[in-house]
C-alpha cells in the first residue's frame, strides 16, 4: 500500500464548512496534508463520485447532518478508511448518528461523536501513521 498521508475533509454543505475547520486544525497540528471538499451525495452524487474515484487521498473524513448519507455513500464507493462525524442539525444529532452508525455489512464508516471534528482528526492520524509505519 502506498502511503501519501493526505485526508480529505468532505462536506455536504457549506455550513458545515466551520466544522472542517475544527478537524483541519488537528491535522495541521500533526503535519498531515489535507484538502477540504463540499461536496453532496444528494446535490451533486456525479461529481462526488469523480472526486472519490480519483481523489490520491488516504483516509476520508465526512460530516453530515440530518439524513447524513454522505460518509455511507463514499465508504460505499471506495476501499479506503471513511470516518463519519454525525453533526447536530436536528433531533440533537441523534438521526446523523443512527443514519451514519446503521451501514450495511461491507461498507463500513469509523463513526465518532456527534458534532467532534476533532477525533475524526484524531483518528485519523493514528490511521495515517499505521500506513507511514509510525
Amino acid at each position: 500500500m502506498t502511503c501519501k498521508g493526505k485526508v480529505s475533509i468532505i462536506v455536504g454543505s457549506e455550513r458545515d464548512l466551520p466544522f472542517s475547520e475544527r478537524a483541519s486544525k488537528i491535522l495541521k497540528e500533526n503535519s498531515i496534508e489535507f484538502e477540504i471538499k463540499v461536496l453532496s451525495a444528494h446535490r451533486n452524487p456525479k461529481d462526488l463520485e469523480n472526486y472519490i474515484s480519483n481523489s490520491d487521498v488516504d483516509v476520508f473524513i465526512a460530516m453530515a447532518g440530518l439524513s447524513a448519507h454522505l460518509p455511507g455513500f463514499i465508504a460505499s464507493r471506495t476501499n479506503k478508511p471513511v470516518i463519519g462525524v454525525p453533526l447536530n442539525v436536528s433531533l440533537g444529532g441523534l438521526d446523523s448518528l443512527l443514519s451514519i452508525v446503521q451501514m450495511p455489512k461491507g461498507v463500513p464508516v469509523a463513526t465518532v461523536g456527534i458534532d467532534n471534528p476533532e477525533n475524526a482528526a484524531h483518528l485519523a492520524v493514528r490511521i495515517i501513521s499505521l500506513c507511514r509505519g509510525v
